[in-house]
């Protein structure tokens, strides 16, 4: 054996009760678990540990930052071992015409001068420069959408479709698990349902030759005023195809909309009755976090960035949208912070709320909303407080919810540690089990183990990962649950959480009491 683990007390992520054995490791693969000492190069002491499979963080948007630094610091540090990229609607690829120009200014931010336009090219590069987290990926609508129409406000005609879909299959043959749309974003903001049912067909493609398992992933149209209505969609997508829908950073956002909760949770129990394959994730946090450009009508963005940018400049357009934020009260202000900016002279924005912003600017909200974005070429990042505390408990709860922390795997030092994002991309999964399971007692510890290891696994198609089990790949983590905690805030949130004693990322020790080993052991799963 390479490494020993004794005197652990293993969940094992199947939702059964702990048990105290040993775990060899040989290779990446775990070679061995139970009772018998055996012979190794190295033996760790887990007494009073927790062993565990490594986490799987099942909502992300890492297909950039990972390409930027390898090293991931914040997710390993968490104990997750696999990022599931791609969310909503955005994905490393197809990145034809209209995308690549649309994405350009966030691959020159990171320092990225490679350039691919296929899933499989982008597959090669990463695996090239190494990755310390295993890497997993669905592809994104708007991607699809946008390399065939670019940014129209139009359905596609049979051409199109045909064209949206033969990227789609060729997307799933080269290694993506599932597809994502994010209809809150251009341009899958401009597709209706029907084109959605029509490309999720395509997911069934491959189940004539085994076993696999694709998913469609869904950042909804509507996560407040429109909440119910946007899960009745996506159940209806799952219901016309077959499909196993999957409802993104599942919230009721709003507090006027906080009380929808239950019958939310009715329509997706209501629909698993009725057999649609249905699960979601959620993060532990009650703010979110975007572009700020996210409050502005679709209309603007017909015809991509510029196109939006020119039409923020137009005076006529600019007094009818402050004449809409006018609307709104200084609190909902108060409760949105500026997360990031590109221009070094509106760094002190960072971490600032909108209404204090334009105080110090000397300028209405709706004049300062929209310089800001004009400013910064419709590139700000935002945090906005607008989800309720008990109902976060209560999507935590429901059985078929895996966590998610809706980040970028970022570093602790270099090119990714910029701005003031969200803690989430620090924090989740220690806060997860700290404060969720340990400290307000949500759910028994192996049942949470399992909503972040075999759950994700056994839903997104991750063959021999999730479990600890002889033969599976040694994704492993031990952590103290006494201690675990997050620690990461929105005024700081570049910090490591408490509690996370060793990972291994295949095999290869990855972290080990606060330290990184800088191997880069992470996979492309494909």
């Amino acid at each position: 054996m390479d490494y020993l683990i004794k005197n652990g007390l293993i969940i094992d992520g199947s939702g059964k009760d702990p048990v105290e054995a040993n775990i060899g490791i040989k290779g990446d693969r775990i070679s061995f678990v139970g009772k018998a000492r055996v012979d190794a190069k190295e033996v760790i002491d887990a007494g009073g540990l927790i062993v565990s499979p490594g986490f799987i963080d099942t909502h992300t948007h890492s297909e950039f930052t990972l390409l930027a630094d390898a090293r991931a610091e914040g997710k390993i540090s968490q104990g997750v071992t696999t990022d599931i990229s791609g969310n909503c609607g955005l994905s490393a690829a197809p990145l034809y015409g209209e995308v690549l120009e649309q994405r350009e200014a966030d691959l020159e931010e990171l320092g990225i001068k490679e350039r691919w336009a296929t899933l499989g090219e982008y597959f090669s590069l990463l695996e090239k420069k190494g990755i310390a987290t295993n890497f997993s990926t669905l592809c994104g609508h708007g991607n699809i959408r946008g390399s065939v129409i670019g940014y129209k406000n139009r359905r596609p005609d049979k051409k199109e479709m045909d064209e949206m879909k033969r990227f789609l299959s060729e997307a799933l043959q080269q290694g993506a698990h599932g597809f994502s749309t994010g209809l809150i974003y251009p341009p899958g903001v401009y597709s209706d349902t029907d084109e959605l049912i029509e490309l999720c067909k395509g997911l069934n493609w491959k189940l004539e030759i085994g076993n696999w398992k694709f998913v469609y992933a869904s950042h909804m149209r509507s996560e407040g005023d429109k909440l119910i209505e946007s899960i009745e969609e996506t159940i209806e997508i799952g219901r016309k195809t077959g499909v196993h829908v999957h409802i993104s950073h599942i919230k009721t956002s709003g507090e006027h909309n906080w009380q929808k909760i239950g019958k939310v949770i009715e329509l997706m129990q209501m629909a698993r009755r009725e057999g649609i394959k249905l699960t979601c994730d959620r993060y532990p946090y009650i703010a979110s976090s975007t572009d700020l450009d996210v409050m502005l009508p679709s209309w603007v963005f017909e015809g991509g960035r510029n196109e939006g940018l020119r039409r923020l400049k137009d005076s006529t357009i600019r007094e009818k949208l402050k004449s809409e934020f006018s609307s709104k009260p200084v609190d909902y202000w108060k409760n949105i912070h500026i997360s990031s900016v590109v221009k070094d002279e509106n760094k002190w924005m960072e971490g600032e709320n909108i209404f204090n912003i334009s105080q110090r600017m000397g300028k209405a909200i709706g004049d300062a909303v929209l310089d800001i974005l004009i400013d910064e070429g419709l590139r700000a990042g935002a945090i906005f407080f607008s989800m309720s505390e008990e109902n976060l408990k209560r999507f935590l709860s429901i059985p078929y919810a895996m966590v998610g922390s809706d980040s970028s795997a970022r570093s602790f030092s270099g090119i990714t540690r910029n701005g003031k994002p969200h803690p989430r991309g620090f924090g989740t999964f220690p806060r997860f089990i700290g404060k969720y399971v340990r400290d307000e007692g949500l759910m028994p510890l192996p049942e949470a183990i399992k909503r972040i290891t075999h759950l994700p696994a056994e839903t997104f198609g991750l063959k021999h990962r999730g479990l600890i089990k002889e033969g599976y790949y040694a994704d492993v983590v031990l952590f103290d649950y006494e201690r675990i905690i997050d620690k990461a805030t929105f005024d700081d949130p570049f910090q490591r959480g408490d509690g996370i004693e060793y990972v291994f990322v295949n095999g290869a020790l990855a972290y080990k009491q606060g330290r990184y080993s800088e191997r880069l052991s992470g996979r492309v799963l494909r």
